[in-house]
């Protein structure tokens, strides 16, 4: 089964490092806890969701949340 990615057209990379900074976490311990929950990212590629750059994973967005302890609302807020 092929994985569904998220195009972002508006970029909510910036709202998922507030929220991150929110949580208190480093990209590393962020991209560390991705791993725990069964995602294959380094803290590189991590960046590049925050940055825009790369088209985030439904499965990743839903580790991010999860990590984050936030609500979709919040990741998707202001757009």
């Amino acid at each position: 089964m092929r994985k569904q990615k998220v195009k972002q057209d508006i970029c909510i990379g910036s709202n998922i490092r507030k929220l991150r900074q929110r949580a208190g976490l480093t990209q590393d311990q962020t991209a560390a806890k991705l791993q725990i929950e069964g995602i294959d990212i380094s803290r590189d590629f991590y960046a590049h969701i925050e940055t825009g750059v790369y088209n985030i994973r439904v499965s990743e967005l839903s580790a991010i949340r999860k990590i984050l302890k936030a609500a979709y609302d919040e990741i998707f807020e202001g757009l």
